[in-house]
């Protein structure tokens, strides 16, 4: 089947698919694979501290895939302030961005607070910017800056927390009622259900983080993998790592791992979401050969 969304038209990805921006792993090795695969890639620039590590990382990326993939840039959880320090931070951020323009990259992922002066830089050089975000009431302020796209995390997801989030069905949901720009879900989601569902509540895709960290390509050590590939996410303890408040990162799946059972490649992972989802879409009655959510 074909699969159109806004999301897809606009970054030109045969599924509406998109990377979670990977901290530490996000790279090209591992990004090439899902852009392969027919969804978004993304490559964390904050993974490269050099930034003429981040130009070689790019050049190897285009290496490996010839399909879309995007940059994330991942902001501080606090409101810059007027000091030397920040405005030295703002300069670095905006770095990473001219050396990704130049390598003709033209999706940017953004996180955290205020990326509007990152994305005012992003549209003045024709190119696409998309920021996540967990509150709706960020989503609307991404909206008004000119995000072009947000996606939007659910409670169910892993990371920081904010102490007023809510879930993945909620979020998505009410932003389809209140956000004209088109919403990508993310949290907790890690298989055909899970993308179709977030589909039909509103998402024009489906940002995945902890489903892919079980695949070959992630770079998560092998006893990591497995360790997570046993956990009871209906245990006291794993409940109080994701559905509690937490100001500060931490290393942990989201409830999606409960879907997966194996190490799998991930071009195996991705097609077999997609082929269930649409052997359920076809159990319902659907026998067109195009999803669309225009």
């Amino acid at each position: 089947m074909i699969w159109k969304t806004k999301i897809t038209q606009m970054t030109k990805i045969k599924y509406p698919l998109v990377m979670g921006a990977f901290g530490g792993w996000g790279k090209a090795e591992f990004a090439s694979n899902f852009s392969n695969a027919g969804g978004l890639g993304i490559i964390a620039a904050l993974n490269f501290p050099d930034p003429l590590d981040f130009i070689e990382n790019l050049k190897l990326m285009k290496e490996l895939t010839n399909k879309p993939f995007g940059i994330n840039l991942s902001l501080p959880h606090h409101q810059a302030r007027d000091s030397i320090e920040d405005e030295n931070t703002k300069n670095r951020y905006l770095t990473y961005v001219d050396i990704a323009l130049n390598e003709n990259c033209n999706i940017f992922t953004t996180s955290g607070y205020k990326a509007s002066f990152l994305g005012n830089k992003i549209h003045d050089a024709g190119a696409i910017w998309i920021h996540k975000c967990v509150l709706l009431k960020h989503a609307l302020s991404a909206e008004k800056e000119g995000a072009d796209a947000v996606t939007i995390v659910g409670l169910e997801g892993t990371g920081f927390k904010n102490p007023y989030t809510t879930t993945t069905l909620v979020n998505i949901t009410m932003a389809k009622k209140l956000l004209k720009i088109p919403v990508i879900a993310a949290g907790g989601i890690g298989d055909a259900r899970g993308f179709l569902g977030a589909l039909s509540m509103g998402a024009e895709a489906v940002c995945l983080g902890t489903a892919l960290m079980a695949t070959q390509e992630c770079p998560v050590p092998q006893r990591i993998k497995e360790k997570w590939l046993n956990l009871d996410i209906f245990s006291k303890e794993f409940y109080k790592k994701i559905y509690h408040y937490n100001v500060k990162n931490f290393m942990a799946p989201s409830t999606a791992i409960g879907h997966l059972r194996e190490i799998v490649p991930l071009k195996v992972l991705v097609s077999k979401i997609i082929k269930e989802a649409e052997e359920i879409i076809e159990l319902w009655g659907f026998n067109n050969n195009q999803i669309s959510t225009l």
